[in-house]
């Protein structure tokens, strides 16, 4: 009995004890109740984050959420770096700016799409009516936005489509833009109004109605990744309000009708990606449709860039790229890329545009596929262009009129002029291509070797 009874209390002094302990965990959680422990064999998620519910984010879509979010990120900086926007909708009347290393994150696990948006949402409604306003989200040092869908509900429909100031604005070095996909933002990312060095954009999905991507004043090695801009973003949403229904008796289906506003508009006024002065830019896997210019490169006030595109491409517009200025030493590199259509290449460039490995398709407004008028270098080699001179007016597919070219192992597909040399360019060489029929035309004083083509 006494064994027994030794026992008893062995087991009572272990349950005490474990209370005790118990009554202390819950102290010290209700001590930190702005902090949220995640269990840490979830890799994909933070071990800690500052919940914006905590400090008074509603995420009904009716309440202005911009101070709570703000105060949340602000409560970030001492505690974890990361501020949590739990599945909801965020209303947001004013601007955020998200803290040196801290990272806004909202509940979606990878990229979002707007037709199921089950995630984090924020419903943008300040800056209406003003491109010039204060961005949506400016993104301080090292700061990153991440699972994000934002949607602009006020947004009209072409021609009545309203200016909104930027979506997100990287005011520093290595900040990040990862896994957002943004429905009908005017202008989407800004990376070149303010100085910035190293910034990191991926997976990123949007339809933009004036500008995609502005890069400028980075002055060390840029980063886009899986960059994808298509109206599909915005027509197939599940939320409201959606684009208009077509009229009554409208012959066709609703994507034919809201193609039918979009698309028009896009390719007059929509620069997918404007770049400046970068050193490097460094592009993969990034696409646009409809853009009145798909890659525009210039001189923006900071200088000229350089940047290497792969994988990439500007689809069904008349420019897929614009070089009015690059760097003269490295220039601009596209490899393994598509183009649909025209490359025009302007008067003031004196800088290197190479391209490798890609592929030509015409639109319906195609007359040359490239066009050069600068003095610079452009390098072609293992191309195939399909079809241009689509009016039947005589175009060539590659006109220059200044400059040097070097093409090489490249195949002319259809029987139609192929290379016009005129006005002040320099020197060539042709060598290893495949034509049609023998429309190489030097009707300049520059010198031309060949060697080694066929002419069908």
């Amino acid at each position: 009995m006494k064994i027994m009874r030794m026992l008893l209390l062995c087991i009572l002094a272990g349950l005490t004890c474990s209370c005790a302990e118990e009554q202390a965990d819950t102290t010290e959680h209700a001590a930190k109740a702005s902090v949220k422990h995640v269990k840490e064999h979830d890799t994909k998620a933070p071990i800690e984050f500052v919940n914006a519910k905590d400090y008074g984010a509603k995420g009904d879509g009716q309440a202005d959420d911009t101070q709570a979010i703000q105060k949340a990120l602000n409560a970030a900086v001492k505690n974890t770096g990361v501020c949590f926007l739990p599945a909801g909708s965020y209303r947001l009347n004013g601007t955020l700016t998200v803290p040196e290393s801290v990272t806004l994150k909202g509940s979606y696990d990878g990229i979002p799409h707007p037709k199921h948006p089950i995630g984090t949402a924020l419903h943008v409604y300040g800056g209406k009516g003003n491109a010039d306003g204060t961005p949506t989200i400016t993104l301080n040092f090292n700061a990153s936005v991440k699972n994000l869908l934002i949607h602009y509900p006020e947004q009209q429909a072409p021609p009545e489509v309203i200016p909104y100031p930027w979506t997100i604005r990287i005011n520093g070095e290595m900040c990040q833009v990862v896994d957002i996909a943004m429905t009908n933002p005017y202008m989407a990312i800004d990376s070149g109004t303010n100085i910035n060095e190293l910034h990191f954009i991926r997976n990123v999905y949007a339809c933009p109605l004036k500008i995609g991507i502005y890069i400028d004043q980075c002055y060390d090695v840029g980063r886009l990744e899986n960059v994808h801009f298509n109206p599909n973003l915005w027509k197939r949403i599940g939320l409201e309000p959606m684009l208009p229904m077509p009229p009554t008796g409208y012959n066709g289906t609703e994507d034919k009708y809201w193609n039918e506003l979009l698309i028009p508009y896009l390719k007059e006024n929509l620069i997918g990606f404007k770049i400046g002065k970068t050193d490097w830019e460094y592009i993969s896997n990034c696409f646009v449709i409809f853009a009145k210019q798909g890659f525009l490169f210039d001189d923006f006030g900071h200088g000229v860039g350089n940047a290497l595109v792969t994988q990439s491409g500007a689809d069904i517009g008349p420019v897929a790229v614009q070089v009015n200025k690059v760097q003269g030493r490295q220039g601009v590199q596209f490899a393994n890329c598509q183009f649909m259509s025209t490359i025009k290449i302007a008067p003031q460039n004196t800088g290197y545009v190479k391209i490798s490995n890609s592929g030509f398709w015409k639109v319906r407004e195609t007359a040359e596929q490239i066009v050069n008028e600068g003095s610079g270098t452009v390098i072609l080699t293992s191309c195939q262009f399909t079809d241009w001179d689509i009016a039947r007016k005589g175009d060539p597919c590659i006109r220059m009129t200044n400059g040097r070219l070097i093409l090489g192992n490249c195949d002319f597909m259809k029987n139609k002029n192929a290379v016009l040399l005129e006005d002040k360019f320099i020197s060539g060489t042709i060598t290893g291509c495949i034509f049609r029929n023998d429309t190489v035309v030097n009707n300049s004083n520059g010198k031309l070797e060949m060697a080694a083509n066929i002419f069908e």
